[in-house]
């Protein structure tokens, strides 16, 4: 197993390469643990935990201690691949202070080792302040789940000439801000790659086509363990769920017929212990 630790360079370095990059999310320890056993290059700590993990209807009320939590667990397990804490709604859009705050907190506190934050143009001002300020930023662009609703919803992105225009603006300008690799999500396969070769960082895709740096996708969607939405671009390695509900129904078939625990799954008592105690409580 590799055991040395991925860094920036090396994300931007793979670019230069031609070497995909491969990424995906974790929320807790095991994951972590997986993560770092696969020897994939990036670990996203998303605010995608509010639906898969959280039970929530998005990302919007994730809140900076919900992925401090999260990012301690994943970081614990996870040694190798760098780790990416992605910075819920409002934690950057306030003003630029409060967003190298938030940042600087996500890494503090939480022990990732750099941020991720949506916007494209509009938020490259943040981007650069937080860059400044010493911390590694990841952008994100395409479909932003934090404001799909102010997008029509969670849809494909750069449909038409203006809309496609923008997403390349939008990646240009995270590059001059200093944005270290971006998140392409949800946008037409031919575009994808007019962006990933607009930019010298890797842009990573997600619902993105092959012509891209690298791929992410949400880990419980791609195992199988989250079934309440999956899109239309997640491909599922295997289906976990089912095989949970088959030990759940055997586990509660076994306890109510008395069949579990069985002798083996119980500690002993020796027999003179055993007396000498009846005779003390009777």
């Amino acid at each position: 197993m590799n055991s040395t630790k991925v860094t920036v360079p090396d994300i931007r370095q793979a670019k230069k390469e031609g070497r995909k990059l491969v990424m995906m999310t974790a929320y807790d320890y095991p994951f972590g643990l997986m993560a770092d056993e696969a020897e994939v290059d990036i670990v996203l700590v998303g605010d995608s935990l509010g639906m898969v993990v959280m039970g929530l209807e998005g990302t919007v009320a994730v809140t900076m201690e919900d992925m401090i939590h999260h990012i301690r667990a994943v970081v614990r397990g996870c040694k190798n691949p760098l780790v990416v804490g992605d910075m819920p709604f409002m934690s950057y859009n306030t003003s630029i202070r409060d967003a190298i705050m938030n940042a600087g907190r996500l890494m503090k506190e939480g022990g990732c080792d750099v941020v991720k934050l949506e916007g494209g143009v509009d938020f490259a001002p943040t981007v650069a302040a937080i860059v400044k300020a010493g911390i590694p930023v990841q952008g994100h662009i395409g479909l932003t789940p934090q404001t799909a609703s102010a997008l029509g919803g969670f849809k494909m992105q750069g449909k038409d000439v203006d809309g496609a225009v923008k997403i390349i603006d939008d990646a240009r300008a995270l590059e001059t801000a200093g944005a270290f690799s971006i998140i392409l999500e949800a946008v037409p396969a031919p575009l994808a790659r007019l962006v990933t070769e607009a930019v010298n960082i890797p842009v990573i895709g997600i619902g993105a086509g092959s012509d891209v740096d690298g791929q992410v996708l949400v880990t419980h969607d791609m195992i199988g363990l989250f079934d309440k939405f999956i899109p239309k671009f997640v491909k599922q390695y295997t289906k976990i769920r089912p095989i949970i509900l088959e030990a759940l129904a055997a586990y509660k078939k076994e306890v109510q017929e008395e069949t579990f625990p069985a002798a083996e799954h119980s500690f002993k008592m020796e027999s003179e212990t055993l007396e000498q105690l009846k005779k003390r409580i009777s």
